[in-house]
């Protein structure tokens, strides 16, 4: 176990440096201000964490979490249920297929016109964009569930409520984590793009202001920023897939 946590912490470091020394080598070609290579990138964002650039951090990764987490309960017992209750499915599935592939983007104006430009309509946007990420693979793989094995619990005397808490919950953990790590990419995104408008913090406002004033440094610190928020997420779903799904790592 010790042998493989030191591969797996020296293939980070490996992954890390690689991808250093493509960046270094890209604004080596490009020679361009608007790309500063990594140790001007890096310099600037130690210098600007103190000046307020935690700040911006904290208000960003306070709206993502909140909007994963809301996502969560909400998209987790709907896609349990729609995958093995057919006749609310055949109800709600047509509304699925109509709404999901607008881009919720587009209802930033309305969201902002209703609930102000806010904490209230950005947490509201990412939710209801990450709740049908989470949601769509939740249902199937509820639905795809084997017959045979709903069929051998119920045998031994289980109801519904047991057959969703020993069968169907075990069943949607891996697709569940799965779509929680791909939502909060697009998460991430979704606040960019809110924090854009008409916004005075968070990380989006940081990276649009710094761009505005050319001043390319700041720039890449605030995406060095994003990317931080983006790797403790990843870290703490896989510190939680370790935990409830302990059968993948024996």
């Amino acid at each position: 176990m010790e042998e493989n946590n030191y591969r797996k912490y020296l293939s980070t470091i490996c992954s890390i440096a690689a991808l250093l020394a493509g960046w270094e080598l890209l604004a080596l070609a490009v020679n361009n201000p608007a790309l500063p290579g990594p140790i001007p990138a890096l310099n600037t964002f130690l210098q600007e964490v103190p000046r307020g650039l935690w700040q911006h951090f904290l208000i960003s990764s306070y709206r993502v979490f909140i909007s994963i987490a809301l996502s969560l309960v909400l998209a987790l017992p709907i896609g349990m249920l729609l995958g093995r209750e057919q006749s609310l499915d055949r109800f709600i599935a047509p509304i699925i297929y109509l709404v999901y592939p607008i881009p919720k983007i587009v209802f930033l104006p309305v969201l902002a016109t209703l609930l102000s430009y806010g904490d209230v309509s950005k947490i509201t946007l990412i939710t209801l964009v990450v709740f049908f990420q989470i949601l769509v693979p939740i249902r199937d793989a509820s639905r795809n569930i084997n017959a045979a094995l709903i069929n051998s619990v119920k045998s031994l005397g289980a109801v519904r409520l047991d057959i969703y808490k020993h069968v169907v919950w075990p069943a949607v953990l891996p697709e569940m984590l799965t779509s929680l790590r791909v939502a909060s990419g697009t998460a991430i995104a979704i606040l960019f793009f809110s924090e854009t408008i008409s916004s005075q913090e968070g990380l989006g406002y940081y990276l649009l202001d710094a761009w505005s004033r050319f001043a390319y440094n700041e720039m890449f610190a605030g995406i060095i920023a994003m990317g931080l928020l983006g790797l403790v997420i990843y870290f703490i779903l896989d510190y939680i897939e370790h935990l409830i799904c302990p059968w993948k790592f024996v």
